[in-house]
């Protein structure tokens, strides 16, 4: 493995479960366990798994303008979010695509931005820049910080037994700060599974012992550790966006299926005079979900074509472990997309069929809105 590949607080841990560890977004990460992905990907589903996403970055932003700069750069309408709350959102270029995708935590006194490891320098230097001008105090704190992310229907009762954190108080997209495992820790009830579950925000130095915690809580329960791989299927087979596969710089946040996060009401940010021009023509393209009706491995990259003309390229794709189909995103022609379309993906130089649907494919999860 690379010298040069940053190691979590967790990298240990890891080893010694025997996980296969890959290279990801600079980091040294494991794509897998002895178990296997689709046994990772069913824990998840039908009971819990644990992991280790230490690598997203964390920026603290404080100060006298810190809504007011937030709401500068993100897409959504932070000014509606109360302490205690979480909100999706996008940080923009001027042209309305998108740098990155994130979550936004207010706390009583600051925010957090919560960026994607693969963007966190590009978006340090974004986030940076613009907030000259502004009564502001911002910090990078992903290195003091690691992320567990518990997922599952069986997550609350596993986490139940080792915090102090009325967790049946914790609604979805809401947060509570508290201790887990003697660590203390800031409690989200958020995932990127389509599982109830929540992610642990915590000092770097107390990662292992939290996580030791909940693999033994969590035994009872049928607890397994999950890696990048099942992290990728279960959020395809919710329609969950990935940044650097789905979501990129050449397209808005209208053609990436964003538009709901997209608050043109909301004041001036980075990027809404061209979003608010596009949404008034219209888009000309837009991430659509595919689901195979014939047997297929759907790979980024591959064609889609509708009436014998190519219309699009995989994203992002999957053979879906709790469907037994092949399901994708891509982007498709505005016409080619509309939910219901009969299409094709062109695999190893053959025409699978497929429809457009309208994401997540998987609907029996346990999240608790």
């Amino acid at each position: 493995m690379d010298d040069t590949l940053i190691k979590t607080p967790l990298h240990d841990v890891h080893s010694a479960l025997g996980a296969r560890m890959v290279p990801f977004a600079g980091y040294e990460m494991p794509i897998q366990y002895p178990r296997g992905i689709r046994a990772e990907h069913a824990a998840v589903r039908n009971a819990a798994g644990l992991f280790d996403v230490s690598h997203m970055g964390e920026f603290t932003v404080r100060g006298p303008q810190a809504e007011a700069l937030v709401q500068y750069l993100t897409v959504n309408d932070v000014a509606r979010v109360a302490p205690g709350q979480a909100q999706y959102s996008a940080l923009c270029n001027e042209d309305g695509c998108i740098l990155d995708d994130l979550l936004v935590y207010r706390f009583a006194d600051h925010f957090v931005l919560v960026v994607n490891a693969g963007n966190r320098e590009k978006d340090w230097k974004w986030v940076t820049d613009h907030a000259a001008g502004f009564d502001v105090e911002i910090s990078d704190d992903s290195d003091n910080v690691a992320l567990i992310a518990l997922q599952g229907p069986a997550s609350q009762a596993i986490l139940a037994s080792l915090t102090d954190v009325d967790l049946d108080a914790v609604g979805y997209y809401r947060f509570a700060e508290g201790s887990v495992a003697d660590a203390q820790c800031v409690v989200s009830r958020t995932g990127y599974t389509g599982e109830d579950g929540f992610e642990l925000y915590l000092p770097a130095a107390s990662a292992s012992a939290v996580w030791n915690a909940l693999s033994v809580a969590g035994e009872p329960h049928g607890i397994t550790p999950a890696g990048l791989g099942a992290r990728d299927s279960l959020r395809l087979e919710m329609g969950y966006a990935l940044y650097g596969n789905d979501l990129d710089e050449e397209h808005t946040a209208l053609e990436s299926g964003l538009g709901w996060i997209v608050k043109l009401h909301a004041g001036d940010f980075i990027g809404r005079e061209a979003l608010a021009a596009q949404k008034a023509r219209g888009v000309s393209r837009r991430l659509t979900g595919i689901r195979l009706t014939q047997r297929g491995f759907p790979r980024p990259g591959y064609p889609i074509v509708h009436d014998g003309v190519e219309v699009g390229t995989v994203t992002s794709g999957v053979a879906s472990p709790s469907l037994g189909e092949g399901v994708a995103l891509g982007y498709l022609s505005a016409g080619a997309a509309r939910p219901g379309t009969e299409v094709g993906v062109v695999i190893r130089g053959r025409t699978i069929t497929a429809r457009t649907q309208r994401p997540p494919f998987y609907t029996k999860g346990s999240i608790r809105r």
